[in-house]
């Protein structure tokens, strides 16, 4: 996991709250593995996004 590369391409900022607990965990995480926190916050969506790819439903208007 540490080979792969995030974040590459245009990138747009998303600014959201979340537990304090669940960033403290992102931050020790961060510390343990050397990734960025942006690129754990990145691998964890890709996954969790792959697991629900039901829900990313686009709209006939923009196909």
């Amino acid at each position: 996991m540490k080979s792969q590369t995030q974040n590459q391409g245009e990138l747009k900022e998303l600014n959201v709250k979340i537990e304090k607990e669940v960033v403290e965990s992102f931050e020790r995480m961060t510390k343990a593995s050397g990734l960025t926190i942006d690129d754990l916050v990145v691998i964890a969506l890709k996954r969790y996004r792959s697991s629900h790819s039901d829900w990313d439903v686009k709209s006939k208007k923009s196909e």
